[in-house]
Formats: structure tokens, sequence, C-alpha cells
């Protein structure tokens, strides 16, 4: 492993804790940098189709959406067909007659680079409605430190980073045992992906998973965790394989240079995008049922 891949990956998990543990708009702010680069990204890998999608005006529809999610999340379910007919309209009267995939790569990409990630704002800043999400301002530190008591800690902040770690032990897993015992391929679409990898991976995120709920005291720790981990290990490959379909098609290694050793933004973050909906769902519907 390069050094410029270490020390990238250091600042990238470093910047993500900031974010994780300031929640509020410090939060916010990160995850509508963090949209506005990766679809870029995904416009880039559209146009070298020779597609011409409504890069900017999804642009602008998703920060829209991502700012809506903090102070209502609701209406995003509302506003997400409302500006998908939006950006078809602008298509439809553009002085080009636009194509079916221009108006079909533009609704992906704000659902995939907008919506989808809309959920994570939901989650860290949304669910729990109260100052606590700006957990070092709000927290009973002398009792937490004497008992270590991690329900003490804000609930959004303990799911969202439950979730993020996850989905790192996933990705990690699987590159580290792909690259020491992977012999089988796991899928055409992506050559140095193996199954081997794909189990360990998929198998450390239900370790972390159990563990994080028997820490954070939740009613049946095993089950919940079994289920929670199962989900975002499945979930995070899906992500991984549907970016890698995505470069294949256009024909490019990765999505962008941005991260040194790594590539782009949408190389480091495809695992988070459709884990985000299935994590909050499960946290506000399932959970309590368990």
């Amino acid at each position: 492993m390069s050094s410029a891949r270490v020390i990238s990956t250091i600042v990238a998990i470093a910047v993500a804790l900031c974010m994780l543990i300031l929640g509020g708009w410090y939060f916010t702010i990160g995850m509508c940098l963090v949209v506005y680069l990766g679809q870029n990204e995904y416009f880039q890998l559209v146009r070298a189709k020779g597609i011409a999608p409504a890069s900017r005006t999804t642009l602008i529809a998703s920060q829209i959406m991502l700012l809506v999610s903090v102070f209502a999340p609701e209406v995003d379910n509302a506003l997400f067909p409302i500006m998908g007919t939006l950006i078809c309209f602008y298509l439809l009267f553009l002085p080009k007659i636009a194509s079916i995939a221009d108006i079909s790569t533009s609704i992906f990409g704000l659902f995939y680079g907008g919506y989808l990630p809309s959920y994570w704002i939901r989650l860290r800043v949304g669910l729990d409605l109260n100052p606590e999400n700006s957990f070092p301002f709000h927290t009973d530190w002398a009792t937490l430190l004497k008992t270590f008591d991690l329900t003490l800690l804000p609930r959004a902040f303990t799911l969202t980073l439950l979730s993020f770690m996850c989905i790192m032990v996933t990705d990690i897993g699987a590159y580290l045992f792909g690259k020491w015992l992977g012999r089988t391929r796991l899928s055409e679409i992506s050559p140095k992906k193996t199954v081997e990898g794909a189990i360990f991976g998929f198998m450390g995120s239900i370790l972390v998973a159990i563990t994080g709920a028997w820490v954070l005291d939740w009613h049946n720790a095993f089950v919940g965790g079994l289920a929670l981990g199962s989900l975002i290990g499945l979930a995070s490959m899906l992500g991984d394989l549907t970016e890698s379909v995505m470069k294949r098609d256009a024909g490019v290694k990765d999505s962008g240079e941005l991260i040194p050793g790594h590539g782009g933004i949408l190389d480091r973050t495809d695992s988070y995008i459709f884990t985000a909906p299935l994590v909050y769902y499960f946290v506000t519907l399932v959970l309590p049922l368990i």
C-alpha cells in the first residue's frame, strides 16, 4: 500500500469523524460538499459516453434536497419527484432535443447522488430533534468518562458512527482478505473483487454491528446487530459494484483523481450510497420492533 494511499485514508477518516462528532450544520455542509464532488464525477462518467445530462440543474436540485432534509426530512420524499419533473422540463425545452439517455441519467443522478445520500443527514441530524445533535456541547462528560456508558451519547451520533464503522470494516475486510486469500472472482464487473474477500467483509460488518449493539445496550443486541450488519454488508457491496459498472461502461479505472492513491470521491463513498436509506429505515421502523 503506497504512502499516499495511507495518508489520504487517515485524512479522510479524520474529516469524517469530525463531521460525525460535530453533527448539525457541520455534518450537513460536509455532506453537501461530498455530494457535489461525487455528482460531478458521476456526470463526467456520463459525458464520457457522449450523453448530455442536465448536470447543473441536477446539482442545484440535489443541494436543495440535502438542505431541506435538515428541517423537514419527510418533505424530501415529495421533493424528489418534483425535482425530477423540473429536470425533465428543463431538458425538454433545450434547443437540442434531449434523448432518453439524457433524461434517464439526469434523473438517476438526482436519485443516486442527491436523494439517497440525504438519508445520512436525516439519520445524523434529523433523528434527534434536540440540541444533542451537537454532542460535544451537550453531553455529561463527567459521568461518561466515569462509567464509560456510551448510551449517554446522542442516539443519532452513535447509530451513524456504528453504521460508518460497519461500512469501513466491510470495505477494508473485502480488500485485505481478498488480496490475501482471494481465489474466486466475485463478478465479471470487477475482476479484482473476490468471493473470499466479500465473505470476510460481510462477516466483519456483522461482528462490528453485534458488538456495537451490545455496547449500546440494545434490547436484543444479537438479533438487531445481526440484521443491521447483514444489511450494511450487502448494501455496501452493492454500492461498490454499481459504481464499478458505471466506470467499466465509461471505460475508466477511477471516477476521478481527487484523492491520492484512491481515485475520486465516488471511489471512496460508493459503499455509503445505497446503505443510507436502508440504515435509516431499519433504525426508525425495524429496530423498535426487535
